[in-house]
């Protein structure tokens, strides 16, 4: 079973150039820094500084692979969210960014495929890219944030064309946390990233669960990063609130069960925790996942598998299987 790390980032040049001075930027830009604080904004400056390289390279990617014992990445951009862009803007900010995937894993056809972008903040706009990127540029899928927009969670009615679009065209839905709502609270320690992010994809997981939709399209193939953040490691929190509260009473099945129908990473870290999420999660939705370049990721995602000491079969499942029933066939590596 070739081994295919379905969380891996790409830069895109191109978007960075074109939005360096707009105010909608600068505005997220001072938001961020505010949350990080001090000490943290400035490490991730200096940390992307040095990974530019990492982040547009193929031969270096290709070979940080081959170090890693991965066959088959997929690529997605680097999950800043431009949810500020109005459409104009928000149509070539997408259209360079998968173009740039496109472009990218054409280059190795045989070890990349393409995960892209949509704007959700325009949701029939999003529709529109959705389709041309699947059907037009060959992508799996696309990557999202935990939420559309300010003031638009992931269930919120105006996206109902975009989920059945997804479902429609088999395409997978990769959510990506980018820090978190909760602001200056975590504005220490890097606390926006390692408290923010799980924290921002537990919400996003839990609204998509207990809305309903995930029973309306039961075809989807939705992914979270990062093991799927906290929910993971309480899933028994929300079923119990299934079953005593009447307003948390919103689906047939209980949230557990709908959030088994969803794909996670691999990228908790140790063994322990590992084993742990194959047991909350199931071993047919676990992925392999490596956050391919950043310095929260893991250069050994294969080996930390092995070392989790799984059965055999749930092995080759999170090392390349899963992977499969996530983004449609794939090359050999």
């Amino acid at each position: 079973m070739p081994s295919v790390d379905v969380h891996a980032h790409l830069g895109v040049p191109a978007v960075d150039e074109l939005i360096a001075d707009e105010p909608g930027l600068a505005r997220q830009r001072a938001a961020d820094a505010a949350a990080l604080g001090p000490e943290s904004a400035a490490c991730n400056v200096e940390q992307i500084r040095s990974l530019a390289v990492k982040l547009t390279d193929v031969d270096v990617r290709i070979a940080a692979m081959d170090h890693a014992g991965v066959d088959v990445q997929a690529v997605s951009p680097v999950p800043l969210p431009h949810a500020w862009a109005q459409r104009a803007l928000a149509e070539r900010i997408t259209a360079l960014t998968n173009e740039a995937v496109a472009e990218c894993c054409s280059r190795r056809p045989d070890r990349l495929v393409g995960i892209g972008a949509v704007a959700l903040q325009h949701p029939d706009l999003a529709v529109e890219q959705l389709r041309s990127g699947v059907r037009e540029l060959g992508l799996r899928g696309v990557q999202i944030s935990t939420s559309a927009a300010p003031g638009a969670e992931l269930d919120d009615p105006s996206l109902a064309e975009f989920w059945a679009a997804a479902e429609e065209l088999g395409a997978a839905v990769l959510i990506h946390p980018w820090g978190c709502t909760l602001g200056e609270r975590l504005n220490a320690y890097y606390l926006f990233n390692t408290v923010g992010n799980p924290v921002e994809t537990a919400l996003a997981l839990s609204r998509l669960a207990f809305s309903g939709l995930l029973e309306r399209h039961p075809g989807l193939r939705i992914w979270s990063a990062h093991g799927g953040g906290y929910l993971g490691s309480y899933l028994v929190r929300a079923d119990h609130a299934w079953k005593v509260r009447g307003d948390a009473r919103t689906t047939e099945a209980p949230p557990s069960e709908l959030l088994r129908r969803t794909f996670v990473d691999s990228l908790v870290y140790t063994p322990q925790q590992l084993r742990h999420l194959v047991d909350a999660m199931g071993a047919g939705q676990v992925t392999l996942g490596s956050d391919f370049p950043f310095d929260m990721g893991v250069e050994d995602p294969v080996h930390r598998l092995l070392a989790a000491d799984l059965d055999v079969t749930t092995t080759e499942a999170i090392r390349g299987g899963n992977a499969t029933r996530l983004l449609g066939s794939l090359p050999q590596g």
